[in-house]
This record gives C-alpha cells, sequence and structure tokens, in this order.
C-alpha cells in the first residue's frame, strides 16, 4: 500500500565556495601554484594580473572586490534564468569529465640510466646458460625486489612456471639458477634473506684475514645470537677476546643489507623538495611571519568576458539556442572564477590566522629554538583561539611547512600532549623524549639503559611516568630495547 507524507529535515549543504576553501586548505603552496595554473587553464575567464591592472567593468582581486559592475550583473542573474528555458539544456552540460579523485595519477620516471633488473638481465648475456635456464633465470629476476631480495619461494616459482610458460621444471633446477644470479653483481643479491644476504658477500671475500673468517663463522653459525647482541654469548663459543670480536663485529657492519639499492637509479625517482608555505623572521626580539607567495600568480577576471556576457542580457531577444549556451556557459565561468579567488583569499586568511596562533603558543620556543621550551598543544587549543572547527586546524597543519631562523618545521611538530611533573607542572611529552634521546646517546653502550633504569632517571627529575609510557616514546623515536642497543 503506497502512503504519501510530508517530512520536514534539516540538511547541511556545503557551497560551490566552502567546498573550494576545504579542497585548497588541505594543499601546501607547491600544490597549490599547480592548482591556480589548472584552473587558469580550465577556465578562460580567469587570467593573470593585479590591483594595478584592474579594469572598470567586472575585476576581481584576491580580496574578492569588485566595481560597480557587480551589482548590476546580480539585479541580471534573475532575467538570464528566465532567459534561459529549462528545456535549453547546453550542450557542455552533457559532457562528464571522467576524473575522479580516486583516480591514480603516477609520476613518470625519468627514462635514462639502466635500472637495477635491468642491470641484472644484462648480466645473464655473461653466462652459459640454456634456453630453459634462461626463461627460469628471467622470471627470478623479475621477483627480486628493489632491495637485492628474492621474496619467492621455490616451489612457487615452479608453479609459476609452468602456468604461465607451460614449462614442467623441478626445484634443483630453480636453485640452479638462483646460485648462478646469486654470483652477480652486486654481491649479496638473490639471497632469500637476511642471513644469506651477509654470508654472500663474506663469501665474495674469499675470507683471507682473520677479522673475515670469524665474521663468516657469526652470520654461519652463530647468526641469531648475533641479531640478539648476545655478544658474550658469541665470544665464549669461539673462544675469541674482546678485539677479536669486535674486528669481526666491524667486518659485519661494513656488508650491505639492501644490495639492490648500491644500483638503484636516483632517477627512477622523484625528487620530493619541501617548500615552506610560512616564513618566520626574528629581528630584535619581534617576530615577522608571512605566507609564502613569491611563485603565486595574482588572478583577476577577464573584462572581456564579462563584456560579453552584458552584450548578451543586452541583446537577448530573438536569440538562437546557441547564443543561449553561450550566455550559460560564460555566467558559469564567471562565478566559478569568482568562487575560485574568494577561495583563494579565504585559504591565506585562515593559514595566518592558524599560524599566528600556534606562533603565540609557542613563542618562547620560537625565540630559540629550543625543543624542551615547546609547551603542550593539541588541535583543540589552536580551535579555541580561533574560533574555527579542530577539522579545519587539521586539515592546516597537515602538510604545511614554516621556515625559520632555526630551521624548516611541518607544522604537527608543535603539536603534542602533555603530563604534570611532581610540582604540578604540565610539561610537553616532546621535552620528555628530549631528555630520553640525550640520557640513551649519553650511555654506556657495553651496558644499555633499561627501561626501567631511565624510569628512575625520569623520576628524580620530577617526572612522574610508567615504564610502559617510556617504552612507547623510546618506539617513538625509533629506539631499540637496550639489549639491540648494546655495542662492544
Amino acid at each position: 500500500m503506497l502512503k504519501q507524507s510530508l517530512q520536514q529535515k534539516l540538511l547541511q549543504k556545503l557551497s560551490p565556495l566552502q567546498i573550494q576553501v576545504i579542497k585548497l586548505l588541505e594543499i601546501p603552496t607547491a600544490q597549490l601554484e599547480q592548482r591556480i595554473k589548472e584552473e587558469l587553464e580550465e577556465n578562460p575567464v580567469l587570467e593573470y594580473g593585479s590591483d594595478s591592472e584592474s579594469d572598470d567593468d567586472y575585476d576581481y582581486d584576491y580580496d574578492g572586490d569588485s566595481d560597480s559592475k557587480e551589482s548590476d550583473m546580480d539585479k541580471d542573474e534573475l532575467s538570464i534564468d528566465e532567459y534561459i528555458n529549462n528545456d535549453d539544456i547546453p550542450a557542455y552540460r552533457l559532457q562528464a569529465k571522467n576524473y575522479s579523485k580516486d583516480d591514480k595519477h603516477e609520476d613518470i620516471p625519468f627514462s635514462v640510466g639502466t635500472s637495477f633488473h635491468e642491470n641484472l638481465t644484462s648480466q645473464l648475456g655473461l653466462r652459459d646458460l640454456t634456453n630453459r635456464q634462461l626463461v627460469i633465470a628471467e622470471y627470478v629476476i623479475g621477483n627480486i625486489d628493489e632491495d637485492g631480495y628474492l621474496r619467492r619461494e621455490v616451489d612457487e616459482i615452479v608453479d609459476d612456471i609452468a602456468f604461465m610458460q607451460n614449462m614442467e621444471i623441478s626445484p634443483d633446477e630453480v636453485e640452479e639458477v638462483i646460485k648462478v644470479i646469486q654470483d652477480f653483481d652486486p654481491a649479496g643479491v638473490g639471497a632469500r634473506d637476511l642471513r644469506e644476504c651477509l654470508l654472500l658477500q663474506l663469501e665474495r671475500k674469499n675470507g683471507d684475514s682473520p677479522a673475515q673468517k670469524n665474521a663468516l663463522e657469526i652470520i654461519r653459525d652463530y647468526f641469531e645470537e648475533f641479531t640478539r647482541k648476545h655478544f658474550e654469548k658469541i665470544a665464549r663459543r669461539m673462544d675469541l677476546v674482546d678485539g677479536e670480536l669486535k674486528d669481526a663485529i666491524d667486518e659485519i657492519l661494513k656488508l650491505n643489507p639492501k644490495p639492490g639499492g648500491s644500483l638503484s637509479n636516483p632517477l627512477h625517482k622523484t625528487v620530493q623538495h619541501i617548500i615552506p608555505d610560512f616564513i618566520l623572521e626574528y629581528e630584535d626580539g619581534e617576530f615577522q611571519l608571512s605566507l609564502n607567495s613569491r611563485n603565486l600568480p595574482e588572478l583577476r577576471i577577464s573584462n572581456t568576458y564579462s563584456e560579453m556576457l552584458n552584450e548578451y542580457q543586452v541583446n537577448r531577444k530573438n536569440q538562437s539556442r546557441e547564443q543561449k549556451e553561450a550566455v550559460m556557459f560564460v555566467k558559469q565561468k564567471l562565478d566559478s572564477a569568482k568562487w575560485f579567488i574568494d577561495a583563494i583569499k579565504q585559504r591565506q586568511n585562515t593559514l595566518m590566522l592558524v599560524m599566528e596562533a600556534i606562533l603565540d603558543y609557542q613563542r618562547e620556543y620560537f625565540v630559540e629554538g629550543d625543543e624542551t621550551r615547546l609547551r603542550p598543544m593539541i588541535l583543540k587549543d589552536i580551535a579555541e583561539r580561533t574560533n574555527l572547527d579542530i577539522s579545519t586546524v587539521s586539515r592546516v597543519s597537515n602538510s604545511k611547512y614554516i621556515q625559520t631562523h632555526f630551521g624548516i618545521f611541518p607544522l604537527k611538530y608543535f603539536f603534542s600532549e602533555g603530563l604534570q611533573t611532581d610540582t604540578g607542572e604540565e610539561v610537553s611529552t616532546r621535552e620528555i623524549k628530549k631528555i630520553l634521546e640525550e640520557c640513551i646517546a649519553a650511555e654506556d653502550k657495553r651496558r644499555p639503559l633499561t627501561d626501567e633504569k631511565l624510569v628512575q632517571i625520569l623520576r628524580e627529575k620530577s617526572y612522574n611516568i610508567a615504564r610502559r609510557t617510556v617504552a612507547k616514546y623510546r618506539e617513538q623515536l625509533n629506539i631499540p630495547v637496550a639489549r639491540l642497543r648494546k655495542e662492544l
């Protein structure tokens, strides 16, 4: 049974301008420059310009201001909509832009240099291999990753070649070809794990010196003890004195755990350059904060298109469908251009508002860049100071950088949680991490500080925190446990 009913709903809808602002807030300065260029290419109404070049018809600058003709156009908007009949659907609206934010835009590498896998394939020509072995070798090389390791099992390779090449081979044949590839340069390539990789490199050295012979025995027979840094156990079982063990360990540390990286062509990788979004200068006790907009062009509305629209409005009687489509097209592009310029202005204002709040909150830190001066600060603190939503502050702080007189830092660097000392003073967790780093850097590497000992040191400095918290901070700093920090 069908039933009709009336309902009232309160919905929040974002205007085109709000959508533009949200999108522009998320991107850093380097991408903003590219985004402006794309908009200039897509929208013929936008053009380069400045305030001094403003015309008397219908110009916009970054301030979003327009002259007297803007009010005239606002009055004519209703008449334009009435002028275009609902049945007159412009042809350009029937064309869809088949692009989505989910589409992948992959960087195209340089077409110069020799890749790691091409280098391995070229070495195949120097070996006397049968056609059958060449097929296996090419497949094995194709499965070696950029670090130089063969991550697939022999049985899987046998199955893959049988399925794709319709060729039955035995695991022994694959092992034989793998041994050939493991003799290629760089030493260690084609290994299945780190132990095999290090063994291949040590065996290539022929073990001429006592240190190399001891290093080979350590990796071959005591690899687990080596990874766990049980040096006393290794020295006792191999009957080595401290000097002999240290020489062997030093020999192992000279090896390359990622042999593929030695032949990776840097031109095949995209280099990420950091362009600061803010520039902070400190002179005579005063801060000067500015946006880095040196490469951003100034925009304005083309007076040619605004005049064209005015002409269509004056002479709109007895015009063809194509002329009506032109009116709608120009009007849409004018609106889009105005929204884009206004969105850029709002982006700049929002960025400055948030950064000024961060600067004011962390003023003591920005004087000298002393990390211990950083106050506990979360997104909510800045949101309350700026009367902005937390999500807006998050968008501003994401992927943005500031250039100071003591270095370039991401805005996320200045946000941290806080805790209280025994005296009730609130301190940043970053200050505690700094103390942990200093303690570990100054420790005796023969007897590294355990997490329990670090807790005691912090408590002596009035930082009353639990051992699990120290472990969490240590992991965030990418510092291994005491056992793995042990050195001879």
